[in-house]
């Protein structure tokens, strides 16, 4: 992550808030959150959704997963996670009018894992190589964690081909929101990993054949709910991490933040112009969130979502879809079908 995570989270602003009790409206949106973990319907997401793979960047081959028809979705996972992160949200994406596009980020999942290119700037230019060659002009873009410094790379160098800017529980290295404190933390307690990821070698040494149980670690601590990333995703996230190059390529994310925060800090001085949805957990990332993303976009709408940690996606998926479908929609003539 970068929370668990990540990269981005040691530029965190303002401290999370504790979590609040909820009734209501809200009370009823969160059993709707927990029952479409047990809801997920295996066979029909198949039936919607494709496998793919296109070779870019100079011979990377990159795994996306697509579906859907009408306006493009580009969704961009964190760690340690892959596009499986995202597998709650797509098909009601999808039902909504959406073509999604959940590719695997250079390093993770089933994507080619090289030695080398894993600052943003690379990685991003990666996914604008693969919606160019799905004969894309222009799309939105949802990034997590590591996704959402990828995101906001993809926008700045491409400022006409992406339309709206989702980021959530990951914020581009080399914003630094005055009054920081310089050692990241969740619910208050120090965040050790980030450093320890960007070790050279050791980390590979000391998680080999132990993947499943690192893995694991930050999937329950930092949850809301620990139960969120159930024994079958564990499962099928472990896969790829245990493969071959599984660990160093996810490693390698953290090894380039010097490089990716030098590349932000370049071009610091013009702010992105297109709309901009900051999303926080509260007892993450925060109000943080919204604070940090008006460093470097000028229209930036900030949103605390409760009863979550860091795994968004998968522990509020209704209501990341609401707001997703919300902020995305806005502007378009046609949306649901």
């Amino acid at each position: 992550m970068s929370l668990v995570a990540g990269p981005a989270f040691a530029q965190q602003g303002p401290t999370p808030k504790a979590v609040t009790a909820f009734s209501g409206t809200d009370a009823a949106l969160y059993a709707q959150d927990r029952a479409a973990r047990t809801a997920f319907d295996h066979a029909a997401f198949d039936r919607t959704f494709r496998h793919e793979t296109m070779t870019v960047n100079g011979g990377t081959r990159i795994h996306y997963v697509i579906g859907g028809s009408g306006p493009p979705i580009v969704l961009l996972h964190g760690f340690p996670q892959t596009w499986r992160e995202w597998r709650l949200i797509m098909p009601a994406l999808v039902k909504a009018g959406y073509t999604v596009i959940a590719p695997d980020l250079r390093g993770f999942g089933d994507s080619d894992k090289p030695l080398d290119g894993y600052d943003a700037r690379t990685v991003a230019e990666d996914i604008a190589q693969v919606v160019a060659g799905l004969g894309l002009s222009q799309v939105d873009v949802a990034g997590h964690d590591v996704g959402g410094m990828v995101g906001y790379a993809f926008a700045k160098a491409h400022p006409q081909r992406v339309r709206r800017l989702a980021i959530m529980e990951g914020l581009p290295p080399g914003f630094d929101l005055p009054g920081a404190g310089p050692s990241p933390t969740f619910r208050g307690q120090p965040i050790w990993h980030s450093g320890f990821n960007m070790t050279p070698d050791l980390p590979e040494l000391l998680t080999a054949g132990r993947e499943r149980a690192f893995l694991n670690y930050f999937y329950t601590h930092f949850a809301e709910d620990p139960t969120a990333i159930s024994a079958e995703d564990l499962d099928a996230y472990t896969r790829t991490y245990a493969a071959t190059g599984g660990m160093r390529g996810a490693f390698e994310h953290y090894r380039a933040l010097g490089v990716t925060a030098r590349q932000n800090r370049e071009g610091a001085g013009v702010k992105l112009a297109i709309p901009v949805l900051a999303i926080g957990a509260e007892t993450s990332y925060g109000e943080g969130m919204g604070a940090t993303a008006r460093l470097f976009a000028a229209d930036v709408r900030g949103v605390v979502v409760s009863r979550t940690g860091h795994w968004i996606a998968e522990e509020r998926p209704v209501w990341l879809t609401r707001e997703l479908l919300a902020f995305f929609g806005e502007g378009r003539s046609r949306v649901r079908r």
